[in-house]
C-alpha cells in the first residue's frame, strides 16, 4: 500500500468513527493530540521535536466544539475527494473551496490550522493527502525522474532540462528517482546564489543537485531533500547567510521544527550547515551589517533551543555575540563573480567531507 492509499484509508476511518457514533446514539467526537507547548518535546534520538502523549478531545455534544469539529470533518471529507478523484489542492484553494460547501473559516489560518489539526489524527502529512503550499522552491542538476500524477504516469524529465531550475511542486516531489551523477546535494537560501551556481555549472564540477529554497524551505522541499539522502544516499550541505535567520533555516531541514511536530517525514537529521558561518565574516573579511536587536534577541532564544547543542551551532552563536555582524552569501561578489564557486565552495565541501 502506498502512502496516497493510506491516507485515504486513515481518512475513510475518520468518517466511519463518526458514522459509528451516530448510529449507536452518540455524539460524534474526535480525539486530537495536543499541540500545546507543553506537550512538543525534543527527541534525541530521532533528532527532532515530536509530540507527546497528550489529547484532547473534539465532541459535538459540546456547542463550542462544534463549528470547529465541523470544520474538521469538512477538511477531512475534501481531503478525500482528492486522493478518490486524483487532484491536489492548495492551502488557498482549500480555504476558497470551503465557501462552496457553506463551511466558514474566518480567514486562511483557520483554515490552516484545520489542515493540520487532521495531520496530527492521521499522523500523515498534508502532502499525501495531496494538499500542497504555493511552489516557490527549484531544483536543478542531472537526476533522472520519473512521475507518477495522473496523466504523467511513465514520463521521465533530467532536471538539467530548464535553465531557471524546475519547481518543486506535488508532481516532482511524489516522483521516481531513476538515475543521477551527482554525489552531494547543495542547499541554497537565496534565489541569486542558485542561479549563479547553475552558471557557473556546480552541478558539473561538484557533482550536485542543486536546491534552491527562497528562504525557509517548504514542506514539500523539505520532503523532497530526506528524499534525496535516504533513497539515494546523497550527503546534504546547506548553505545560508550569516545571521541566526539563515541558522534556523538550516536547522529546520536537519531538525525540523516545533509547529511541524507532529510530522516525521520531513527532517534530514545528517544534513550539515555548511555556512556562511559567523566565524567566515571575519576570516573572508566579508561586509557586514550589525546585528539589530531582534537578531541578538533570536541569538539568545536559539542558544536554549536543545537542537542547537551540538558544538558548531553553540561556536557559531557566541561568534555572532561576539562580533555583533551578519552577512549575506552574495558578499562574496566583493572578490568577484565566480569567488564563491571557485575558492569558498571547494573550501567548505572538503571541510565537511572530513
Amino acid at each position: 500500500m502506498n502512502r496516497k492509499q493510506e491516507a485515504l484509508k486513515r481518512l475513510t476511518a475518520i468518517g466511519k468513527r463518526v458514522v459509528d457514533d451516530i448510529k449507536n446514539n452518540r455524539f460524534p467526537a474526535l480525539e486530537i493530540p495536543s499541540r500545546s507547548v507543553d506537550n512538543i518535546i525534543y527527541d534525541t534520538k530521532l533528532r527532532q521535536y515530536i509530540l507527546g502523549d497528550e489529547k484532547i478531545v473534539r465532541n459535538a455534544k459540546n456547542i463550542k466544539h462544534l463549528r470547529a469539529f465541523t470544520q474538521l470533518l469538512w477538511i477531512a471529507y475534501f481531503s478525500k475527494e482528492l486522493l478518490k478523484n486524483n487532484k491536489t489542492s492548495t492551502l488557498r484553494d482549500i480555504y476558497y473551496s470551503a465557501q462552496a460547501y457553506h463551511v466558514d473559516f474566518e480567514d486562511q489560518d483557520e483554515s490552516d490550522e484545520m489542515i493540520t489539526e487532521l495531520e496530527s489524527i492521521i499522523k500523515m502529512p498534508r502532502e499525501d493527502f495531496n494538499i500542497y503550499p504555493e511552489e516557490r522552491s527549484a531544483i536543478f542538476g542531472d537526476l533522472t525522474i520519473e512521475y507518477t500524477v495522473p496523466g504523467y504516469e511513465g514520463k521521465t524529465l533530467v532536471l538539467t532540462t530548464h535553465p531557471d531550475g524546475v519547481m518543486i511542486g506535488p508532481a516532482l516531489t511524489t516522483a521516481n528517482f531513476i538515475k543521477t551523477s551527482a554525489d552531494k546535494v547543495i542547499v541554497i537560501e537565496k534565489g541569486a546564489l542558485f542561479t549563479r551556481f547553475i552558471e557557473e555549472k556546480v552541478y558539473e564540477k561538484y557533482k550536485s543537485i542543486l536546491i534552491a529554497t527562497a528562504g525557509q524551505a517548504p514542506r514539500s522541499t523539505r520532503y523532497l531533500i530526506r528524499r534525496l539522502n535516504r533513497e539515494l544516499g546523497l550527503p546534504v550541505y546547506i548553505f545560508t547567510d550569516a545571521d541566526p535567520w539563515g541558522m534556523h533555516i538550516a536547522m529546520v531541514i536537519i531538525s525540523g521544527s516545533a509547529n511541524a511536530a507532529h510530522v516525521t517525514d520531513l527532517v534530514t537529521p545528517d544534513a550539515k550547515w555548511a555556512g556562511v558561518w559567523a566565524s567566515d565574516i571575519k576570516y573572508y573579511k566579508l561586509p557586514s551589517d550589525p546585528l539589530t536587536e531582534i537578531d541578538i534577541k533570536r541569538l539568545y532564544e536559539l542558544k536554549e533551543d536543545p537542537r542547537y547543542n551540538e558544538e558548531i551551532w553553540k561556536r557559531e552563536i557566541d561568534e555572532f555575540l561576539r562580533i555583533k555582524k551578519k552577512s549575506e552569501q552574495e558578499a562574496f561578489a566583493r572578490y568577484g563573480l565566480t569567488y564563491i564557486v571557485d575558492k569558498y565552495l571547494p573550501t567548505k565541501l572538503k571541510e565537511m567531507e572530513k
